[in-house]
């Protein structure tokens, strides 16, 4: 199942939880109640909704940020290969046009003139990794590609007139077929 797959369960599981909670208020609303029962009762509620959303708070940062998406800036990366990127008004500039699955990839992406947004998307259409790219600063982007194919990279902030048309392809191939070029 695909992360947002899962994400849009979650969401419909959490919206029908709160719709019966809503369906038992209303329920509950006609029935005569003693008002220091109710607010005791209501102060118990409380704690405990408090408590379970700080838990469930601290495990959803923990299990989203453990493995953490961002490459240390002042460390050098273990990737065996290395791909420079310039982002120009308007294309990209790659050192290399193919690079083998398996095997993490490097990217240092700079900017020769305004901010852009490196983002390359596999053969599926679908996003697999972004980051800025900024003059003056190169950012490094680690990822490791497990899919063969024709990955296209684009830019995710307007930068200007042609900025639709800032877009190249590079090719993963597979690790033996990569060994042997």
């Amino acid at each position: 199942m695909v992360i947002q797959d899962e994400v849009w369960l979650l969401t419909l599981t959490g919206i029908s939880v709160v719709a019966l909670a809503f369906i038992y208020v209303i329920a509950q609303a006609g029935k005569p109640a003693d008002p220091a029962q109710v607010q005791k009762r209501a102060h118990a509620i409380r704690r405990w909704w408090f408590l379970a959303l700080v838990l469930l708070g601290v495990g959803v940062a923990y299990a989203t940020l453990s493995p953490f998406p961002i490459a240390d800036q002042r460390v050098q990366a273990p990737a065996a290969q290395i791909v420079n990127v310039i982002g120009r008004q308007w294309n990209w500039e790659l050192s290399q046009s193919q690079v083998r699955a398996g095997t993490p990839v490097e990217f240092n992406v700079t900017s020769a003139d305004v901010n852009h947004g490196f983002a390359i998307y596999g053969p599926s259409g679908r996003i697999v990794t972004q980051t800025q790219a900024m003059p003056g600063f190169s950012n490094r982007l680690l990822y490791t590609f497990t899919e063969p194919g024709k990955y296209r990279v684009m830019c995710l902030e307007y930068c200007g007139l042609a900025h639709h048309g800032m877009v190249t392809e590079f090719e993963v191939v597979a690790a033996d077929k990569g060994a042997q070029s």
